[in-house]
């Protein structure tokens, strides 16, 4: 008798011990790793990391030279002509325009190349050997989008950081996310844009965007 109750005794204990037990099965998180489900309880999900935008290499480095475009002033000097030495705003169409020589195209132009576009157009016909210098007076102003208290437009300043800009436009709202800034600018190859560092300097016509948290 003392046999037969031994390997029921032995079932039992091995049927409670089944049940106590928890067949689990992976699951993908956000953050690629793995958690488990036990019968629908839902193990806590780790926080979803989200790599910062590396820097583009070629997102229109500072060694980069000035290209005119919109909104530059400009101090042109024909050397021996004052009728044609003057300040001129690069206007809409990217465009100065001057005594003699009517429109000249300057966006995207460094300034020494301007100044040889314009010797070239006063040569035919009109100087024989003109002499032109070119430099900024003004720069177009930069601008500032999202999560700031008074965004829009503002002047640019030398040596200008994104921080810098975020309190010419009166600092973060309460919903902004200071883990990063947008900075859009355009460049040789077009217009490129990164997630920058507070510090960053920034160039002008650039375009900082202040994105929104959401915890």
């Amino acid at each position: 008798m003392r046999r037969t109750r031994a390997p029921l005794v032995c079932l039992l204990l091995a049927l409670a011990l089944a049940g106590c037990m928890r067949t689990t099965a992976p699951v993908a998180t956000v953050d690629g790793s793995l958690d488990a489900i036990a019968y629908g309880e839902v193990q806590p999900i780790r926080a979803m990391r989200v790599p910062a935008a590396p820097v583009a290499a070629a997102y229109a480095p500072l060694d980069e030279p000035y290209r005119l475009d919109s909104g530059d002033r400009l101090r042109i000097v024909v050397y021996g002509q004052e009728g044609l030495t003057n300040t001129y705003a690069v206007d809409a169409g990217g465009s100065i325009n001057m005594p003699l020589i009517g429109a000249v195209h300057a966006r995207g132009l460094t300034p020494p190349q301007l100044a040889a576009a314009i010797t070239a157009r006063l040569r035919k016909g009109f100087l024989r050997e003109p002499h032109v210098a070119v430099e900024v007076e003004t720069y177009r102003p930069f601008f500032i989008l999202g999560e700031v208290a008074a965004p829009g437009q503002y002047p640019f300043v030398p040596n200008m950081t994104a921080e810098s800009a975020v309190a010419i436009a009166g600092g973060f709202t309460p919903r902004a996310d200071r883990s990063g800034l947008k900075v859009r600018r355009m460049g040789q190859d077009g217009t490129a844009q990164a997630i920058v560092p507070p510090g960053t300097l920034l160039r002008p016509g650039d375009t900082v965007v202040v994105g929104e948290r959401w915890f």
